[in-house]
């Protein structure tokens, strides 16, 4: 039994390196150009190894991306779409922060792009194609909401961090909700009366 133990905390292990070093070069390196020589050489494993735990550095990259959606639908589980947007929009905004400087790359670098699109396609099927409102919309629109509001999410998020983040992260997601649940107009409005009760109690 101890034995046993001992070779599931071993396999836990070489797993997570093999995990952790395929994350430091996708952070480095464009997908293409990573190699399982080298992940094995920075890993500290032999090839041998790697293959005992996947076929292909695509398996690797899939199990990634499958991690990241199945991570964010969790959170978002029992959320109403569209009604819930702001809270929606919130956990993505703090879900891409917990995910560090590899959530960034991926979401971020043109290079990536097709994996981000991936992983915004399986959230999107598998939440609001599921919603019973979202479901009985006429499939056309369905899909321009579902654009908009991914498209406008990620475009925010990726400015963000293009400015290197200098606006605080609560600050951003108040930001972001307005624009994306309320719109333009009112983001302006509530600013315009938020200068106007300043100046008043001046």
């Amino acid at each position: 039994m101890a034995t046993d133990k001992k070779e599931d905390l071993r396999i836990q292990k070489t797993r997570e390196a093999i995990r952790k070093t395929f994350e430091e070069m996708i952070c480095e390196m464009d997908y293409e150009q990573i190699s399982i020589k080298e992940l094995t050489q920075r890993a500290r494993i032999n090839r041998k190894t790697f293959y005992l735990h996947y076929n292909t550095l695509d398996d690797l990259l899939r199990e990634l991306q499958n991690e990241m959606a199945q991570d964010f639908i969790k959170r978002t589980e029992g959320f109403k779409r569209p009604m819930d947007m702001d809270k929606i929009t919130r956990e993505f905004f703090l879900c891409s922060e917990e995910l560090g400087k590899v959530g960034e790359r991926i979401t971020c670098s043109g290079n990536y792009k097709y994996i981000s699109r991936k992983i915004t396609n399986d959230i999107m099927n598998q939440t609001w194609k599921n919603e019973s409102r979202s479901a009985s919309e006429n499939p056309y629109i369905q899909n321009i909401i579902m654009t908009y509001v991914s498209q406008s999410t990620l475009a925010i998020y990726k400015q963000w961090v293009a400015d290197g983040k200098k606006i605080p992260l609560e600050d951003i997601i108040s930001i972001a909700t307005q624009l994306i649940c309320h719109g333009i107009n009112a983001f302006f409005s509530e600013k315009t009366t938020a200068k106007t009760n300043l100046v008043t109690h001046i």
